[in-house]
């Protein structure tokens, strides 16, 4: 499915459709734009927006190192046995 129906003469919106906020940058991880960003694109000028377009590749570094996910969490758990009861005494002292 395109969006061809809503193509202007005007330069186009950097969502590529993966909206998820990265919890420690504050910026959308598909598009890199700030929340305030996504939300006033409809209100800036064609200079703002060229001028945004420009500083997200720059922003892209910002998530070049990966933490390793679950493969990072079990190695972490098993070089660590300790991590494991210090998670269970943090959870169970939350309910």
């Amino acid at each position: 499915m395109t969006d061809d129906i809503w193509v202007r003469n005007e330069i186009q919106s950097p969502c590529v459709k993966i909206c998820t906020i990265h919890p420690l940058e504050r910026i959308c991880t598909g598009c890199l734009r700030t929340i305030e960003e996504i939300s006033t694109w409809g209100k800036m000028t064609e200079s703002e927006r060229a001028s945004l377009i420009l500083e997200l590749p720059k922003r892209r570094t910002n998530f070049a190192h990966r933490r390793g996910g679950r493969r990072a969490r079990l190695k972490l758990v098993q070089e660590e046995p300790d991590f494991k009861l210090e998670l269970k005494l943090e959870n169970d002292s939350k309910t």
